[in-house]
């Protein structure tokens, strides 16, 4: 591993229904866990994109720590490397938070993710763009070395995790290239966290699941010394049929 994982790594495994009901933490219960997570240098908090119990959670983790001095920056997946709101007032509007952000709706619908976003704006700090800018993909698919940067057990085990994720429908010739995307993302996530870093306070990453997985993920690319604890969440059903969604978009194209 690349970092000290003191605590489980929020796993929340999109598609896979709960076997018991998790209701909202009353806000004193959420500060008790986020004290029990401290001291640590990043918090990695995991979600199911779709899943709005999972972004409230979120906005409370982000504003008990706001509320405790304690909150570095919170680096997103929602935006790209090299935006941030790092400048903005504390009452900034949304939309010039938007902007700064470079926000874009169709991927990541803005009434989602505007509750965590503003409390880190509120809190007076950063929200960071954490993700691979799209420019850069492209070159990340054909990028070899990007295969050795992890063991090869790892490396099957990404490219097992993106055949499942894209519900067995993407060509073999895809997996691969697919998968270095999404270690590159990984890792650009990671570079995030690195350069936000604050001594004594705490980053939070807010990222799908696949990205804090311990095995997998952005851990795996972190700093050794950075302290970095996270939680375990149960999944929620999905609101929708996403493999029936990619499989209407992949008809009709032809296999590469």
């Amino acid at each position: 591993m690349g970092c000290r994982i003191h605590a489980i790594v929020l796993l929340l495994l999109v598609g896979c229904a709960s076997p018991y009901p998790f209701p909202m933490p009353a806000m004193p219960a959420i500060e008790a866990r986020v004290a029990a997570l401290l001291p640590a240098d990043a918090i990695l908090l995991g979600e199911q994109h779709d899943a709005p119990t999972h972004q409230g959670m979120h906005r409370r983790v982000i504003e008990v720590l706001g509320a405790r001095g304690a909150l570095a920056g919170v680096a997103i997946e929602m935006a790209e490397q090299g935006r941030s709101t790092a400048g903005l007032p504390r009452e900034a509007a949304e939309a010039d938070v938007r902007i700064a952000l470079q926000w874009s709706d169709t991927g990541w619908p803005w009434q989602a993710y505007a509750p965590a976003v503003m409390a880190a704006v509120r809190a007076g700090v950063p929200v960071i763009g954490a993700n691979l800018p799209r420019s850069q993909m492209r070159n990340a698919m054909v990028d070899a070395a990007l295969d050795a940067s992890v063991p090869n057990d790892v490396l099957q085990a990404q490219r097992s995790a993106v055949r499942e994720g894209h519900c067995g429908l993407l060509p073999d010739t895809q997996i691969g290239p697919m998968t270095r995307v999404q270690i590159a993302r990984d890792r650009a996530m990671a570079q995030a966290i690195a350069q936000a870093a604050v001594p004594g306070k705490t980053v939070v990453l807010l990222a799908g699941a696949g990205h804090v997985d311990a095995t997998l993920g952005v851990p795996r690319h972190l700093p050794p010394a950075l302290r970095v604890r996270a939680e375990l969440l149960p999944a929620e059903p999905p609101k929708k049929d996403y493999c029936a969604e990619l499989r209407e978009q992949l008809k009709g194209k032809p296999t590469p």
